[in-house]
């Protein structure tokens, strides 16, 4: 990753994650609003609810796979929200299977600890952000989950984690940062264990080609905006993701797109966001978050036009 763009993205959620925390919580992605996007529901609860269905569509996790140590990757973690969910509830599906196998244990091999609590369930989240690291270890240590976590400022596009590390990498909102969509991949494929799951969800623009068209003058420019203002190198279409995961070596290829199940998450946020506690926080976090924060009617308005996409894949090595 370029140095000048690691340095846009490190600075925004620097600058950002603590105003959005304390307005808006834990979870830093989008919100899932049923699947055409006409159900009326509290943001949070939107957020878990989309963290829900992505894991529903991916299939994830079996109670086969959590009979043994599981191993979760969250690329662009943020302040940890995702990461400490996934582990919670894949460390309680664990426990439950053993409870359910009578509470004997026919590994002997295993420590006491996993013998109480069924397979260990480990996390690992990485982020460009130090402050989004610090924040997220410390969440971690409330939750009690600081044996099962690891929060790191990494590099996605160059991981530093050995081939076949993990069992699920999960990508909720980070491709669009990535300047190489391909290596991006990559790697992902790379730490992937064997029948282990990607699961990507990314901002993506509208198809092209033959039939839909290329960009327009004024849609690039309204891409470019975008991209100034929350540090994005470009997006491309869900069609050109899976044509890159195609090349690589995943079985069980799926993709969809959530964009009008998603889309009512930027009206609520902007909603949100003119309370007198937000606008403090605004007026006090710097230009930076203060640009993001006028830029929300953009990712709007790009939904609603068909600009701005929300695409998701899901993918079995």
């Amino acid at each position: 990753m370029t140095s000048t763009l690691y340095q846009q993205i490190q600075e925004l959620y620097d600058a950002s994650s603590g105003l959005w925390e304390q307005v808006w919580g834990e979870h830093m992605h989008h919100g899932y609003y049923g699947a055409d996007g006409n159900l009326k529901k509290e943001r949070r609860q939107a957020q878990i609810d989309l963290i829900e269905e992505l894991l529903g569509e991916a299939g994830v996790p079996s109670e086969k796979a959590l009979c043994e140590p599981y191993r979760i990757l969250d690329v662009g973690c943020g302040i940890g929200g995702s990461t400490l969910y996934l582990t919670q509830k894949f460390s309680s599906i664990a426990q439950n299977n053993l409870k359910s196998d009578g509470g004997v244990d026919r590994d002997f091999g295993r420590s006491t600890e996993q013998n109480k609590t069924g397979a260990s369930v480990m996390a690992t989240g990485i982020t460009l952000s130090p402050v989004q690291a610090n924040r997220a270890t410390e969440r971690a240590k409330i939750a009690g989950l600081e044996s099962n976590v690891n929060f790191l400022v990494a590099d996605a596009l160059n991981m530093p984690f050995p081939d076949e590390s993990f069992d699920l990498v999960w990508s909720l909102e980070s491709g669009e940062h990535m300047p190489d969509k391909i290596k991006f991949l990559q790697e992902c494929c790379r730490v992937l264990k064997p029948g282990g799951t990607l699961m990507l969800a990314t901002w993506c623009h509208r198809p092209v080609g033959e039939t839909a068209g290329e960009l327009t003058d004024a849609e690039r420019k309204e891409l470019a905006e975008i991209y100034r203002v929350y540090a994005l190198p470009y997006v491309i279409s869900l069609p050109e993701y899976e044509e890159i995961v195609r090349s690589l070596p995943f079985t069980n290829i799926r993709s969809a797109d959530w964009s009008k199940a998603v889309a009512p998450f930027w009206d609520v946020v902007i909603d949100s966001a003119l309370t007198p506690s937000a606008i403090w926080g605004l007026l006090t976090s710097g230009w930076t978050t203060i640009q993001a924060a006028l830029a929300l009617g953009l990712m709007s308005r790009g939904y609603a036009s068909g600009l701005i996409r929300f695409g998701l894949i899901c993918a079995v090595k």
